[in-house]
């Protein structure tokens, strides 16, 4: 317990009453019962050691910097940023957080929710790409003019190349499982930006092998699926072939006795039978027959 004590002792304190003023930035506190998730949120709110920090700084300080907040048609305040502090506040036993309430259409409300988050430094690929899309999104609609001109303006907003941006949004079009499977490093964050081209049936085609035969995917690998699926090629079985390589399908031939008479007499075993139509078959297979 001694520690977290130690954790609140380097927390610089400034009331948010301190740091905002201004008619435009009322601070209203709101019940937390009114306050709900922002639609989509990509954020995780996990009770980690950081929730521990903010929990403890919350319990002795109170809450130093105020919510974002957004009315809502159906009542209560939707969470534009807030939502660790809303849930740190459950926690200390607290009935109400102060917000700053602003009526920001929906484009505004997610750049502000994606910039709010996107800048901490334990931010899982998943949360990336779905906060990335839908600030991209958000800007689009709101008249950026051509695709490159959007993800250089996120590149610049997130201190990321344009390229990355441009992966992080494919990688939006994972399906819920494989998108765990990378949060979870099972799948190569390479490889998912290219299997993020794949139908949604044919992901859940890899999701299975990578979960029930635990099945690993290249970067090369994921190319090739890549390739087959655009060309309307890939199957479930061709899949698996890619994946888990060919296995090997016993053969049993049968031979009736009447036509093997034809070349051996009764005075060959099985055993000379055998090995003597391997010997041929050796030597037919040398001189590159095929069949």
């Amino acid at each position: 317990m001694a520690s977290k004590k130690s954790i609140a002792g380097k927390i610089r304190i400034n009331h948010y009453s301190d740091i905002i003023s201004g008619d435009d930035t009322a601070v209203t506190e709101v019940p937390l019962e009114d306050l709900h998730d922002f639609k989509g949120h990509p954020f995780r709110v996990l009770d980690d050691e950081k929730m521990e920090e903010t929990v403890e700084s919350i319990r002795e300080y109170g809450v130093l910097m105020p919510g974002i907040v957004r009315p809502r048609v159906e009542g209560g305040y939707e969470i534009i940023s807030g939502h660790r502090r809303r849930h740190a506040c459950e926690i200390v036993g607290l009935d109400s957080m102060p917000v700053l309430i602003k009526a920001y259409d929906d484009d505004q409300a997610t750049i502000i929710m994606v910039d709010s988050n996107i800048q901490r430094d334990d931010i899982l690929p998943s949360e990336k790409a779905r906060a990335y899309k839908m600030k991209y999104d958000a800007l689009k609609h709101q008249g950026e003019k051509g695709g490159g001109r959007t993800l250089d303006t996120l590149g610049k907003d997130a201190g990321e190349s344009r390229k990355t941006i441009q992966r992080y949004i494919w990688l939006a079009r994972l399906t819920d499982g494989l998108m765990d499977l990378l949060d979870n490093r099972k799948l190569q964050l390479f490889a998912a930006v290219e299997i993020s081209f794949l139908q949604e049936q044919e992901q859940d085609w890899l999701e299975r092998l990578i979960v029930d035969k635990n099945a690993s995917v290249s970067s090369a690998q994921a190319t090739q699926i890549k390739d087959y699926s655009q060309k309307n090629k890939l199957t479930q079985e061709l899949l698996e072939l890619i994946l888990l390589g060919q296995k090997t399908r016993p053969i049993r031939v049968t031979l009736k006795a009447e036509r093997l008479a034809k070349y051996f007499d009764e005075n060959y075993s099985e055993k000379e039978i055998e090995e003597t139509i391997i010997r041929l078959l050796d030597e037919w297979k040398k001189k590159g027959a095929t069949a």
